[in-house]
């Protein structure tokens, strides 16, 4: 009859492969990912087609511009400027 220890041993060792083999997967998976991202910057893309909540880059630069201008109005404030 087979040791129990040995049969644990073998069971981890197989245990620990899958575990190995699926991490590789994913991590060539990622790396397949960072290979297209830098592809599509090299052909003049955008880093990003959207931004948070699937706005669209042209009206995040216009929620910028307004964040700016807030920005300006709080700083004013807090000089004692009056608008």
């Amino acid at each position: 009859m087979m040791d129990p220890i040995l049969v644990i041993a073998a069971a981890c060792l197989v245990g620990i492969c899958v575990v190995v083999f699926a991490l590789l997967r994913a991590w060539q998976g990622w790396l397949e990912l960072k290979r297209q991202e830098l592809e599509r910057l090299q052909r003049g893309g955008a880093p990003y087609a959207e931004i948070e909540g699937g706005v669209a880059v042209g009206a995040a630069r216009i929620e910028l511009a307004d964040m700016k201008e807030r920005i300006k109005k709080l700083e004013a404030i807090a000089n004692g400027v009056e608008l």
